[in-house]
Order: C-alpha cells, then structure tokens, then sequence
C-alpha cells in the first residue's frame, strides 16, 4: 500500500469539505465588462483545494505548479474567498 501525500485531498476529507465551500455567485447589482458565461469557467473547488498544498508544504504562493493547480494568482484568490467565508476555521 502506498503512503498518501499530506497534500492531498482524500475522497473521504473531500466529503467534509465540499459542504463548506462558497457557492460563487454573480452580484445582480453590479456593472460586468462580460456577459454572464463568458470568459473562462472557475476551476473545480476540488483541484483549487490544493490550497492545502500551499499550506502544509510552506511553497509560495507563484511555485505552485500551475500545470496541476492553475494560476497561483486565481488560487489564492480564491483561498482570500473562502477564509473569508469561514471554511478553514469550520474545518
């Protein structure tokens, strides 16, 4: 049996997790340069989960491997998100 990674992101802790991340809304208030649907798609909460990654490994934020986890800007904005949100302190 193989060791798992401290990074990564079990089936089993995803269930835990899942339930506390944000459903990213667009604010009906608000003026867009894009119509709704436009631009690229956000990147599945699991794969941006890799926030773990940053965090148990110490790694800068621009070292993360962007072929894995996709921009590190669009990540940790996304990490700004959710701790605001309270998922880390749920966890």
């Amino acid at each position: 049996m193989s060791k798992a990674k401290s990074w990564r992101v079990t089936d089993e802790f995803w269930k835990r997790v899942e339930p506390l991340i944000p459903i990213r809304q667009r604010l009906t208030d608000q003026a867009y340069a894009r119509k709704a649907g436009g631009g690229r798609k956000p990147k599945d909460p699991r794969l941006v989960f890799g926030i773990v990654y940053v965090l148990r490994t110490g790694f800068q934020w621009k070292t993360l491997p962007a072929e894995r986890f996709g921009s590190a800007s669009a990540i940790h904005a996304r990490f700004l998100e959710w701790e605001k949100a309270g998922v880390f302190e749920a966890l």
